[in-house]
């Protein structure tokens, strides 16, 4: 897999997938959708908005829980997944692919090395 198309993990079940050009696209896993359940509702950030990494992003609602969306890294909202709007279970079907969140040009493109592997990342949805 190249790094341009490699994902990376929160502990917190979101996942970023970087383009050559710094681009981090985000999402939730495959793991948090299924605790969640049927999505029913998200929340996300205004275009332009500076997001610091780890802060709470957006906000995805089930028909068992609320939860936070955090950004995996800092950096400047540039598109988010209007499709959600008036489908949100797509993060059920797809939350790998068609199910991302929202875009974020990146402050610091290197920060991308220090989020979990998808190795890391099951191996800590296990314990």
């Amino acid at each position: 897999m190249s790094a341009s198309n490699e994902i990376r993990f929160l502990a917190s079940h979101e996942w970023g997938r970087i383009d050559e050009e710094g681009v981090l696209t985000v999402g939730i896993s495959e793991h948090a959708q299924d605790l969640l359940g049927d999505i029913v509702f998200v929340e996300l950030p205004d275009l332009g908005k500076e997001l610091d990494a780890e802060e709470e992003s957006a906000i995805v609602e089930s028909v068992k829980a609320a939860s936070d969306v955090y950004s995996p890294l800092s950096g400047e909202v540039i598109e988010v997944n209007e499709k959600l709007f008036d489908e949100p279970e797509i993060v059920n079907s797809s939350p790998l692919e068609e199910g991302w969140f929202f875009k974020i040009k990146l402050d610091d493109s290197q920060a991308f090395q220090n989020l979990m592997t998808e190795e890391e990342y099951n191996a800590s949805c296990e314990e």
